[in-house]
């Protein structure tokens, strides 16, 4: 796929590919945050699992939970995300990881088979527009029974809320009450990104999944707008991350993201 093929967003993080793990991977609010995601992950496929993975990025979560002993399938829009990741996961054993978008990643199953879950990590989705082609697609490639567990942005960010006005910048504060599509920037490319609802993505994903559970991820830990300031305080994360255990089921709907839990039925995609 050439450069100039490449949806905006995806052209934003195949621009940034090369240092996104430096950027990103060290601020302990991100650390936090993903921690909480692969305790969840570990909990719903147990060892042995073949999962796939849409928007896996440079393959963090997919080395780890290989090593943990599951199968991850790696997929993602950005062909330089992909080769990152397919260096990082060599050495594992882990399958070749594919260039797909999410929106066609049904068009992958004849040649990849059946799989008995699916994730997708860090608001990956929020720059699909439409989850319903999400949704048939993983009908497609998850078996009857299996899970798909997607953290997608939160609509009511407290955390972020209060990092934005504290820095004087109420309309990014207040940009995920948006309906519509939300502009970001990100590598030196302009994109959109969408603020999904919870009532919109059980409407997407019926009749294939329906909804068995949601969970907050950074309640009380803050998002990454509070950084670098906040990894200057590691006891402080870490104790917030130890209340966002006891908070994340009842105050879900107040995670800097939220993961849904969506059960596969026995209809056919």
């Amino acid at each position: 796929m050439s450069a100039s093929a490449l949806a905006p967003a995806v052209q934003a993080f195949d621009n940034v590919a090369e240092r996104f793990d430096t950027r990103f991977g060290e601020w302990l609010s991100v650390a936090a945050q993903r921690d909480a995601v692969r305790s969840e992950l570990l909990r719903a496929f147990p060892p042995g699992s073949r999962i796939l993975e849409l928007g896996g990025g440079t393959g963090v979560d997919a080395e780890y939970l290989t090593l943990h002993g599951r199968t991850v399938q790696l997929t993602d829009p950005s062909p330089a995300m992909v080769r990152i990741a397919a260096h990082r996961l060599a050495p594992t054993g882990a399958p070749t990881p594919c260039v797909s978008t999410a929106e066609d990643i049904g068009s992958l199953a004849q040649r990849l088979g059946t799989f008995d879950g699916a994730f997708s990590n860090f608001a990956g989705l929020n720059c699909v527009r439409e989850l319903q082609p999400v949704a048939q697609g993983l009908a497609q490639l998850v078996r009857p029974g299996g899970r798909a567990m997607l953290v997608i942005f939160g609509t009511v960010s407290l955390g972020e809320w209060i990092v934005e006005l504290v820095r004087r910048r109420p309309r990014n504060a207040f940009r995920r009450f948006s309906t519509t599509d939300v502009p970001a920037r990100l590598g030196g490319c302009d994109f959109t990104v969408r603020y999904h609802r919870k009532h919109d993505v059980v409407r997407a994903f019926a009749p294939w999944f329906t909804l068995a559970g949601t969970k907050g991820i950074g309640i009380a830990v803050p998002p990454s707008a509070a950084e670098p300031w906040i990894s200057t305080y590691p006891r402080l994360v870490r104790g917030l991350a130890r209340c966002d255990r006891l908070i994340a089921g009842p105050l879900a709907f107040l995670g800097d993201h939220v993961m849904y839990d969506l059960l596969r039925t026995a209809g056919t995609a």
